[in-house]
């Protein structure tokens, strides 16, 4: 991540258009340059290909005379030019360049690149391995509870596959996001560029030049390029963050219940006091790291969307911390992964809660003999009442649940049904469902 959203992965970016605007223009021949070499463009683009501390320190130099950050980047690449003997095409630098034109490209390749090289690869390892254990684990009945109270039975698979495709809905519309920019001058219209160069198609240009970066091109703009794409990134991930905190609060509760046991790690401690103690660490470092990254990427989303008139400069110390939002979201994912890794499944007390909640088959009892009723094998008078009442509130085992069975008024077809159901079977589809994954 800093490799891309650190100062100096900015200042690297930055080179790179510019290098890349000098290489365009050349190879357009304005105002008479002569196209560059095949190696004198790979010189160029070599200066940001070995970027390293040297160029920083320099940069940092040059800005503490020029105090402007896009200015100490032109008279550092101007340098470079008198370095390779292309003093020539110095007025080329930077030329009909707004700052923003240089910064919001830089910014859109950075954070393009930071999310698919550094983010999305953790992200897709924590779906990965939440799909293994939701196959792992497709068929291991368990006690649902909603609201907090014993419900219709589901599995464990199925249960973390819902996380699986609320988290792949997700990805899709990350990697569907539209890195946008714009290269049109102090106030997007050209102005400068159409008094050097008249004859010149200066929205083909800026399209082509900003598509060689490998983003879209924003064609109305003011100095700077909306936002609204960063906007709708950072909110695409902060959805996803919220997504995975509620998986790390579901993982958490799974172990306070019993359903999942720890592995313990060597050499571990979880407390200072009681030597029993394994925490499950993991998953409270997760959440406390999504909603930091959430609170950032929030106020992003929210901040950059505004500029006053054609420009103000809220927007160019709020993107100073999208490394920072972006960071700790990894952070968590680092967390969740290796929580999962470390987790294993507890059948016995799975099967013990299932079997101490046999009154949940009350939805399955009422539910059969309403369609006894209108098949004309029954005349109970509501059977949700009758349901309700022996089993509102209160634990009814297996042997009173069959006693009750046994004397309905209901066919000998759907009376066999429901004796042979147990709560560890009355998971429907459960187990079926984690295949749409």
């Amino acid at each position: 991540m800093g490799e891309h959203l650190s100062e100096a992965g900015l200042n690297r970016a930055r080179v790179h258009v510019e290098v890349e605007w000098l290489i365009a223009q050349t190879d357009r021949g304005f105002f008479g340059a002569s196209a560059l070499t095949d190696d004198q463009k790979a010189a160029l683009r070599a200066v940001v290909t070995d970027f390293g501390q040297a160029d920083i320190d320099e940069l940092a130099e040059l800005e503490a005379t020029t105090r402007h950050d896009v200015k100490a980047v032109e008279y550092y690449v101007r340098r470079r030019l008198s370095s390779l003997g292309l003093d020539a095409i110095a007025e080329l630098t930077h030329f009909a360049c707004t700052s923003e034109d240089i910064n919001n490209l830089s910014y859109a390749v950075t954070v393009r690149d930071a999310v698919a090289d550094a983010w999305l690869p953790k992200f897709d390892a924590v779906i990965d391995a939440l799909a293994d254990l939701a196959r792992a684990h497709r068929d291991d009945a368990m006690l649902s509870r909603t609201h907090g109270q014993p419900a219709t039975p589901s599995t464990m698979g199925k249960e973390l596959a819902v996380f699986v495709h609320r988290l792949r809905r997700i990805r899709s519309q990350v990697i569907d996001t539209e890195y946008l920019g714009k290269f049109s001058g102090a106030t997007g219209t050209f102005a400068a560029h159409l008094v050097a160069a008249p004859d010149a198609s200066w929205p083909d240009i800026s399209r082509e030049f900003v598509e060689s970066l490998g983003l879209t091109w924003n064609p109305l703009t003011t100095q700077i390029e909306s936002h609204d794409w960063q906007a709708e990134l950072y909110a695409r991930i902060s959805h996803a963050n919220r997504v995975l905190h509620n998986l790390a609060t579901d993982i958490w509760t799974y172990i306070s219940l019993g359903y999942f046991r720890q592995i313990p790690q060597a050499g571990a401690t979880g407390s200072s006091t009681m030597p029993h103690k394994i925490n499950p660490i993991r998953f409270e470092n997760a959440e406390a790291n999504l909603e930091l990254s959430s609170a950032v990427l929030d106020s992003l989303a929210a901040t950059l969307v505004t500029s006053r008139l054609q420009r103000d400069l809220t927007d160019s110390s709020a993107q100073r911390n999208i490394g920072l939002g972006l960071g700790h979201s990894m952070l968590a994912l680092d967390n969740i992964r290796r929580g999962l890794g470390e987790i294993d499944l507890d059948r016995d007390a799975l099967a013990a809660d299932l079997d101490a909640n046999w009154e949940i088959l009350g939805e399955a009892i009422q539910t059969v003999v309403r369609a006894e009723v209108v098949a004309g094998r029954s005349s109970i008078s509501d059977p949700y009442a009758m349901l309700k009442e022996l089993t509102r509130g209160r634990r009814v085992g297996a042997a009173e649940l069959a006693e009750f069975v046994s004397g309905l008024d209901i066919g000998d077809d759907a009376k066999q049904r429901l004796l042979a159901l147990t709560p560890g079977g009355y998971t429907g589809l459960a187990g079926d469902l984690v295949d749409f994954i």
